[in-house]
């Protein structure tokens, strides 16, 4: 409550002081920062939303960056150890391992060690692994923790996954443990149950599952059914989108079997919001009576830009900086084609999908094979007025229309709208540096409203909100861990 209390003061101070400018000293405002910025090294351009900023840089921009910088919750990972106490994250052995990636591995090892610690703290209970995917963290926290564990997740693919993955894992280390002489019994793989998490009702059904059943395809019905055995709870979530993590944390409040709870979110613009108009009491954004008091809302931009990360924009190359901006000015452009041909179209607030990982997967593959013709390209984007440049911006649209289902107009020039639209490119990469200085301040806000919704509880429990992972390895690090006292 201190920091959000915080939190709204300085907000209240900035605006302040913006309110005291009118609207020409605004526009002269900003006006000073492009001119500054758009002649500004890429290198220093891309650490704006790392809260670093260049002496020649006007006095009020310097302000506004650190003033965002100062209002975000810290991402720096935590010594576990010495906050958590009972915490040993041990490396995954190539069998535990198989098929991750350094991201997902990172951020298994770290959590399946942390989720471990709590569930050892609060006595004896069965983990459930809300949102599973493949299958990952249960299966680490099953075979080398030795817990018993409960795998989640809408997807029946997943859980088909899951079990194959268990079935491969269990029978290696049955092999191993009968060639030590240390017998057969092997630990047991996860439950997997696949169904959609719509309400906390279904989470707390689970504290009746039939754990002798393996792969559960159920609905929330099916859950209640039968014979049951009741059992305490830790529910884990590594990631879950939207108003899952949201879910989690009602769960726990609501349900006494519910000893604890590690929840990392993601996806915040997948958050349900609470408007004037709806008066819905369950809805992701905002969750504590402290910040629905304020009538505060964030609105759909703001949720989406609460998912970047200062952290991937500091680590992006040169060549990648480049790529990034080169993405945004395409998209850009053809929102002028759409504009001009299809308005229609455009006012329904059209979604292209994110062509920007195909795109860039293509400029690496050609990196790699022709790097002398990527320095090249590079050469030719800063100077904005290259075939090459054209030539990508017309198959971005063409890709867009196929994904809008449009037809390709006889009289469009793409040529001629990318020469219109260059001269305002240069532009593109401090405007959309300066709007991701924004991100960590509205994750903060979003992260603070859950551990106040906790804390609003009373002292019943405990609460923490910790950077878990390497920020650089994994942007969405902060974990809210809450336990019952």
């Amino acid at each position: 409550s201190v920091l959000l209390c915080y939190f709204r003061r300085r907000l209240a101070a900035e605006s302040s002081t913006l309110s005291l400018l009118g609207p020409s000293e605004k526009n002269e405002e900003r006006q000073d920062w492009m001119s500054c910025l758009r002649n500004e090294k890429l290198e220093n351009i891309l650490l704006i939303p790392s809260g670093t900023v260049q002496d020649h840089w006007p006095a009020s921009l310097k302000d506004f960056v650190h003033t965002l910088r100062s209002l975000s919750f810290p991402r720096e990972q935590a010594d576990l150890q010495t906050i958590l106490g009972d915490v040993n994250v041990t490396p995954l052995s190539t069998v535990l391992s198989q098929g991750m990636n350094l991201k997902k591995k990172h951020e298994v090892e770290v959590l399946s060690s942390v989720v471990s610690s709590v569930v050892n703290s609060v006595g004896e209970s069965t983990v459930v692994d809300v949102g599973s995917g493949q299958g990952y963290l249960a299966q680490v926290l099953s075979f080398q923790y030795k817990h018993s564990v409960i795998a989640i997740d809408s997807s029946s693919h997943h859980g088909n996954v899951t079990d194959a993955r268990a079935a491969r894992i269990r029978k290696h280390f049955a092999s191993q443990m009968r060639k030590s002489g240390s017998g057969n019994k092997c630990p047991d793989a996860p439950t997997t149950i696949t169904c959609r998490v719509l309400s906390t009702e279904m989470l707390k059904s689970l504290t009746n599952v039939p754990l002798e059943e393996n792969d559960l395809d159920l609905d929330a019905g099916a859950l209640n059914e039968g014979p049951k055995r009741s059992c305490s709870l830790v529910l884990a979530g590594l990631h879950a989108c939207g108003d899952l993590s949201v879910t989690m944390l009602r769960t726990f409040i609501e349900c006494e079997e519910v000893k604890a709870v590690v929840s990392i979110g993601c996806c915040y613009n997948l958050l349900s919001e609470k408007t004037s108009e709806d008066s819905c009491s369950k809805c992701g954004f905002p969750m504590s009576a402290g910040l629905k008091s304020l009538g505060f809302s964030l609105g759909k931009n703001a949720r989406d830009l609460a998912c970047q990360s200062a952290e991937r924009w500091s680590s992006l190359g040169e060549d990648a900086g480049l790529q990034n901006f080169e993405l945004h000015s395409f998209r850009a452009a053809f929102q002028m084609v759409l504009s001009k041909h299809y308005p229609e179209v455009l006012a329904t607030s059209p979604s292209i999908g994110r062509q920007g990982k195909a795109f860039r997967r293509q400029k690496q593959r050609k990196a790699l094979e022709t790097p002398s013709k990527l320095e090249t390209s590079r050469k030719d984007i800063d100077k904005k007025s290259t075939t090459h440049t054209s030539s990508s911006f017309e198959k971005f649209c063409l890709s867009a229309f196929s994904r809008l289902n449009l037809e390709h107009p006889q009289d469009l020039d793409l040529t001629a709208t990318w020469n219109e639209a260059n001269a305002f490119t240069e532009l593109i990469g401090p405007y959309w540096s300066i709007r991701a200085a924004l991100g960590p301040v509205l994750e903060t806000l979003i992260l603070l409203d859950r551990l106040m919704f906790l804390q609003e509880q009373g002292d019943s429990l405990e609460v923490s909100m910790l950077p878990i992972f390497d920020p650089t390895l994994s942007p969405r690090n902060v974990a809210i861990i809450a336990k019952r006292l």
